[in-house]
Formats: structure tokens, C-alpha cells, sequence
């Protein structure tokens, strides 16, 4: 049976798809199963983040990190955030403004480590790569050249407003994007409402969601 490893990038992620939606409750577990193969099996998932700063944010990514952790096979690997100052024009081009720009470090970085240590430990036969990042481009051709493992890309596009990067999809062996075609699969891949973790609490899912 195929072993197939699913690197996931959790802010493109939910940029991508899950924003302004009812599906971020999400079974990640379910969704990679109904991307690949019905012959392929999951060996393991690892998802990549960064903890958010706003106090409410991160109440509710609390609650669904906790939930991610009851998956079988699921890692959660976190990256962080970072603050500087920059100065920007003003949009009516009077001036200039001097404002806080915070950006997500890590997940990329992360991410490519991990598939290339997972593919020099022989851990998968297949990986698919839940991005639409092009600085994965280099890495995901390396570890395919190198290795020679499959390599797929699933585009994070649910929205009309993204687009699978074509750098991207040409360094792959193959595409699942997540389109608004898959929104069954979206739908049907939500985590119970509440999870219950090993030591029996339950985790309930965040108001609003």
C-alpha cells in the first residue's frame, strides 16, 4: 500500500480556503483521505502554524490546535510571528506613514525541512504539499529529483481570488486543489462537535464557527 505523508501550511490554508466559511471546525485527517487515492494510505499528517496574537484568535486556534492533537497520525509544528516597524505611502499619496508590519515565519521553512528529512528517512512513497507557497517550489524538485518519491500539490484556491501557482503545480507530479468543487469533501470532513481528547474532555467548537 502507498504511503502517503500530507505537509499542510495552515495560514495559506485558511486564507485559501476555510475564511469566511463554516468549515474550519476541519477533520484534517478526512479531508487528506478524500484527496488521495482509495489505495493509498495515510501514514502521516503534519501541520505547520504559528500562534496568533490577538486574545480571541488564540483562544479559538487554541481550541482547534487541542482538537488537531486527538488525529491519529497529526503533528502540529509551530513557527511564529514576527513585528517590524516600516514606513509605507499613504494610499493618496500625501506622504508617508510609519506602521507595524507582522508577518508568519517559519511555516515555510519548516515545511521543506520536514518533507526532506522525512524523504531521506524513507518515510513516504507520496507526498502531497497543501500550499500555494512558490518558495516550496525549490525543495519539492530537489526532494523529487533526489529521492525519487511522488510529489503532489493541493492548491488552497477555494476562493475566487487565489489561484494555483503554476511554478507549483509544474515542479509536481501531480494537483488535488481545493476548489470550490470540493466543497462536499469540505463539508463532510468537519471534526464532531464536541471532540473528545484522550483524557476525556471535550472540546467544544468555537462559537461563530
Amino acid at each position: 500500500m502507498n504511503r502517503v505523508n500530507v505537509y499542510i501550511d495552515g495560514f495559506n490554508f485558511y486564507y485559501g480556503v476555510v475564511r469566511n466559511t463554516r468549515y474550519k471546525w476541519l477533520d484534517f485527517r478526512k479531508l487528506s483521505e478524500g484527496l488521495v487515492r482509495s489505495s493509498d494510505r495515510i501514514n502521516r499528517i503534519r501541520y505547520f502554524t504559528a500562534r496568533v496574537r490577538d486574545d480571541e484568535a488564540s483562544t479559538r486556534q487554541d481550541i482547534y490546535l487541542r482538537a488537531l492533537a486527538t488525529l491519529p497520525g497529526l503533528t502540529v509544528h509551530e513557527g511564529h510571528f514576527l513585528t517590524n516597524p516600516v514606513t509605507l505611502p499613504l494610499s493618496d499619496g500625501t506622504g508617508m506613514a510609519r506602521v507595524d508590519r507582522t508577518e508568519e515565519k517559519g511555516s515555510d521553512v519548516n515545511l521543506a525541512s520536514r518533507l526532506l528529512f522525512d524523504a531521506f528517512d524513507g518515510d513516504f512513497e507520496t507526498a502531497l504539499i497543501v500550499s500555494n507557497d512558490t518558495d516550496l517550489v525549490f525543495p519539492v524538485s530537489e526532494v523529487r529529483r533526489r529521492f525519487d518519491v511522488v510529489v503532489g500539490v493541493a492548491a488552497p484556491v477555494y476562493h475566487s481570488d487565489r489561484h494555483p501557482s503554476q511554478a507549483l503545480v509544474k515542479a509536481t507530479d501531480f494537483n488535488a486543489h481545493i476548489t470550490k468543487k470540493r466543497r462536499k469533501l469540505l463539508r463532510e470532513s468537519q471534526l464532531p462537535d464536541p471532540v473528545i481528547d484522550a483524557d476525556g474532555r471535550a472540546i467544544h467548537k468555537p462559537s461563530g464557527w
